[in-house]
């Protein structure tokens, strides 16, 4: 099955995942349980960070992203079957964080069912302490954004 087309409410979402609803995702109710969307939007995350080359080079370093706060707020229902579209962009950048924005697009709705927000902290796992964002990966998430990530407030 080729995937869905990318519709406007992510032309500007530079990391976009095509998933399938499963089954086993649906509760008592017969809907997709909340559970699973924070699922969801943690796969967009780590695609993100393997295409930005944080996840597995600073793991060797004995740093990289650990989540601070997440959060999602449900537009719509869903259920199986549907193909997603599942989105993460960074928006912005502090001295040890950067948050990110998620979107979880429904191709059988043609609508966004779910927005989310993570904040993450670049963090040595060694000294379990937080770490200041390098300039290289600055210019990376600049790369994959397409333009400058504003500071965060």
């Amino acid at each position: 099955m080729p995937d869905p087309p990318r519709p406007p409410e992510l032309a500007d979402q530079p990391i976009v995942l095509t998933w399938p609803v499963q089954w086993g995702d649906q509760d008592a109710f017969g809907h997709v349980n909340n559970v699973v969307y924070f699922r969801w939007m943690e796969s967009a995350r780590i695609e993100y960070f393997r295409q930005a080359g944080i996840g597995n080079a600073a793991a060797q370093q004995g740093t990289g992203p650990i989540l601070a706060s997440v959060k999602c707020d449900f537009r719509r229902q869903l259920m199986y079957p549907d193909t997603l579209l599942i989105s993460a962009s960074v928006t912005s950048l502090g001295r040890t964080s950067m948050k990110m924005a998620h979107r979880i697009y429904s191709a059988s709705q043609k609508a966004v069912a779910a927005e989310g927000d993570s904040t993450l902290v670049l963090f040595d796992y060694d000294a379990q302490r937080p770490v200041a964002v390098s300039d290289e990966i600055r210019a990376r998430l600049a790369s994959i954004e397409g333009r400058s990530l504003p500071a965060s407030k």
